[in-house]
């Protein structure tokens, strides 16, 4: 698993089905990319310019909806992972 640092989270994104709801496949560059996750891990805080951290407002479980176009894809243990930063998470879902 990957450890992020500072004000990063590690998310499991859901991924999209690759057919439409009337049946029409999808090609891979053609599917959107996905707005929804559940967090695997989350780094220790953003370090303040006085040196203090703030902490994380996500935690490990939590199902988050984030920004269309943030952070970096990864694939382990084939699984679709994105490494975002915290200010990407537009909210908690219940």
């Amino acid at each position: 698993m990957i450890k992020p640092l500072g004000e990063r989270i590690v998310v499991e994104v859901k991924e999209k089905a690759a057919k439409t709801e009337s049946g029409l496949f999808l090609p891979e560059t053609a599917k959107e990319k996905p707005q929804e996750g559940v967090v695997l891990a989350v780094g220790g805080g953003k370090v303040l310019e006085s040196g203090a951290v703030a902490p994380m407002d996500v935690k490990v479980g939590d199902k988050i909806l984030f920004a269309k176009y943030s952070g970096n894809e990864v694939k382990i243990d084939d699984k679709n992972l994105l490494i975002i930063r915290q200010s990407d998470v537009l909210g908690i879902l219940d």
